[in-house]
């Protein structure tokens, strides 16, 4: 199966030209997947111009999402920040539009806010892990911060996810803490994972790009430069996660009532 990962440049707050990259790219490359990184519609340092920039889903922007997916019959993974209803917060979301013009999404489930980061003041976080049955495999997705969770990729691994896509915000004082934890999600759960992440500057925010794909073994199939424009052409084959499936059976051998008892634990440990 062939994957891309678009790291290119967006420009903050301009959702018409990002649209147009979107658009520009799924006709430049002939693949069954584009992945594009956290908040690349609207770009990520937005501020108060986040309330106006937000749409619903569907809208108007994933709608066009939809249209180039249909068009050049590739599904495309993409974040945006989605408007709920008047007066609450935002959710920060990926849509993944399908070659059927199907539009679904995931919500970000862990709003970062240290550091340089401020989402809580724009974001309220989700609880729904849905997993997404596609022609080219069943897909959960992550974004960002919410990779630091390992109970959220396993949750996907305990349903039998073929891939976990991870688009990112992660600026340059990050990377070192991303180019570790992405192998290890992609060998705790025996799944690729597919890491897309901004590239370029927003004020004082040097986004580092690196976008990478890893094998169910913990091992690079590619990997994109860093703070340059890149798109990364990966081809995959799903029957090495039978292989890595066997070899190392985490999934079949975790036991969730561990888990359960450990928080049970912790939770009568601050009682």
């Amino acid at each position: 199966m062939h994957i891309t990962l678009a790291q290119k440049k967006h420009v903050l707050g301009d959702k018409e030209a990002n649209l147009r990259i979107i658009e520009e790219t799924a006709e430049e490359v002939d693949t069954e997947l584009i992945v594009f990184p956290e908040m690349f519609l609207t770009g990520y340092k937005l501020r108060d111009r986040l309330w106006y920039q937000a749409e619903e889903i569907p809208g108007p922007s994933s709608y066009r999402l939809a249209e180039v997916a249909e068009d050049n019959d590739t599904h495309i993974v993409c974040g945006m920040p989605e408007k709920i209803e008047k007066g609450s917060r935002l959710r920060n979301t990926a849509v993944l539009a399908t070659p059927e013009g199907e539009i679904n999404r995931y919500r970000k489930t862990y709003a970062v806010n240290f550091g340089p980061f401020e989402e809580k003041r724009y974001f309220k976080g989700d609880d729904d892990l849905p997993i997404f049955e596609t022609p080219i495999g069943r897909i959960g997705i992550a974004i960002c911060y919410d990779i630091f969770f390992p109970e959220i990729t396993k949750a996907y691994s305990q349903q039998d996810v073929d891939m976990i896509v991870v688009i990112a915000g992660s600026p340059s004082v990050t990377r070192e803490y991303f180019e570790k934890v992405i192998p290890t999600r992609a060998i705790e759960t025996t799944s690729f994972v597919l890491f897309s992440n901004l590239v370029g500057r927003e004020e004082d925010m040097f986004f580092w790009g690196g976008a990478e794909v890893i094998s169910p073994k913990g091992r690079s199939l590619g990997k994109a430069d860093h703070f340059e424009e890149d798109v990364l052409d990966v081809e995959i084959d799903l029957h090495e996660l039978v292989k890595a499936r066997k070899g190392r059976p985490v999934i079949s051998d975790t036991r969730a009532e561990v888990m359960y008892r450990a928080a049970d634990s912790t939770k009568e440990d601050r009682s």
